[in-house]
């Protein structure tokens, strides 16, 4: 295997979920903040837009921990 091919696959490899559901942990971090924000604003519209973010946010990481336990053993990038 190349190793253009192996960073092709790198997306769908443990390290490449892993960095992907880190970097889902920072998005987390500003939604948080714009929740406080629509709070002490008393905007219901912000709050709903954040609530709404913050539930694409657990899906899309609920599927990448799915994928992580389906690939299991055999990752691309070990051999």
């Amino acid at each position: 295997m190349s190793s253009i091919e192996k960073a092709k696959g790198f997306k769908k490899s443990k390290p490449g979920l892993w960095l992907s559901i880190g970097t889902s942990a920072f998005g987390a971090v500003s939604i948080v903040k714009d929740v406080k924000k629509a709070r002490g604003e008393n905007d219901t519209l912000k709050l709903i837009n954040a609530l709404v973010g913050a539930a694409a946010l657990i899906t899309g990481t609920a599927l990448l921990v799915r994928e992580l336990k389906r690939l299991g053993d055999d990752d691309v990038l070990l051999g």
